[in-house]
């Protein structure tokens, strides 16, 4: 339980995180480079030395690393693109409601079950996170206007990443990853995203798109150290879970919309309709539904 509630708690913080970072005009994409490389160097730390060198290039995971680095970094640009492009409700939405592709991969490829109280736990979950993230009229403008054909598959670009994501980690960490080689793996995936997104902002550099400032570099800092964090507790809970995965992982996503949710109107006085505290409370039957629907 200490993973999965390290996982739920730090996941969340990312998230109020970038919230804090639109209030100070931290540019979202040079904190997520720097949140990147902070991984990296934390995971160094963690690890007692930089793990990757030809022997780790050599393992049959470390393709899987570097496709989780393409993806993180791609997955925060398209949440960002979403939200400005359409609205944040729908960004929040397809990106939450990911959480069934991991789970029919689960069922699809190790043989899992999900039936009964289980299934019904499912069902509500995606029901939950559509109304926990479902933004009326007075709680947000949707920007309609002005929006091109192409954009509107960006929902279903985040939707298909972040469940890919999700369904990656889970089986990296059920072929390969091991209590030796756990770090390594986590290093070399945020190595590969330092590396694509490191190009990237240098080019928007050059090209005077991007300016450095201070507060962008330290925005990195103050969220990477947790985002490593988040996936190494990630990893040992799927790797531990009493669960199967494919009840693991809506465990995971429902807790982390449940608790940002309720700490963001804590803190941020973010206004929560009934509609949102309906969603809330369907994220606790579902949750309870998912683990323990088996022995109902």
């Amino acid at each position: 339980m200490f993973y999965l509630i390290g996982s739920i708690i730090l996941t969340s913080y990312l998230t109020l995180a970038f919230k804090v970072c639109e209030k100070y005009k931290v540019s979202i994409f040079q904190a997520i480079v720097f949140n990147y490389i902070t991984c990296v160097i934390t995971g160094s730390v963690v690890n007692g030395s930089f793990p990757i060198n030809g022997e780790v290039i050599r393992t049959p995971w470390f393709k899987w690393a570097c496709v989780m680095g393409v993806l993180f970094v791609s997955i925060f640009n398209v949440i960002g693109m979403t939200a400005q492009k359409i609205s944040v409700a729908v960004a929040s939405v397809a990106n939450k409601l990911s959480l069934i592709i991991p789970v029919v991969l689960s069922v699809y490829l190790y043989g899992e079950t999900v039936q009964g109280w289980k299934l019904a736990g499912v069902i509500l979950a995606l029901a939950a996170v559509v109304l926990t993230c479902y933004q009326s009229k007075e709680q947000e403008s949707v920007k309609d206007s002005g929006v091109k054909k192409w954009e509107y598959f960006l929902p279903l670009i985040l939707f298909v990443g972040s469940g890919l994501l999700d369904a990656l980690i889970n089986h990296v960490q059920k072929q390969y990853v091991t209590e030796e080689n756990n770090n390594a793996y986590l290093i070399s995936g945020f190595f590969s995203a330092a590396v694509i997104g490191f190009i990237l902002l240098m080019v928007q550099y050059f090209t005077g798109k991007q300016k450095f400032e201070r507060k962008h570099l330290l925005a990195g800092i103050i969220i990477g150290i947790p985002n490593y964090f988040s996936i190494w507790c990630l990893v040992h809970f799927l790797k531990e879970s009493p669960w199967q995965s494919s009840a693991s992982i809506p465990v995971n996503n429902m807790g982390i919309v449940l608790f940002s949710s309720v700490v963001a109107w804590l803190l941020f006085k973010e206004k929560l309709s009934k509609v949102n505290w309906m969603g809330i409370a369907l994220s606790l039957v579902a949750i309870y539904l998912i683990a323990f629907g088996d022995t109902i």
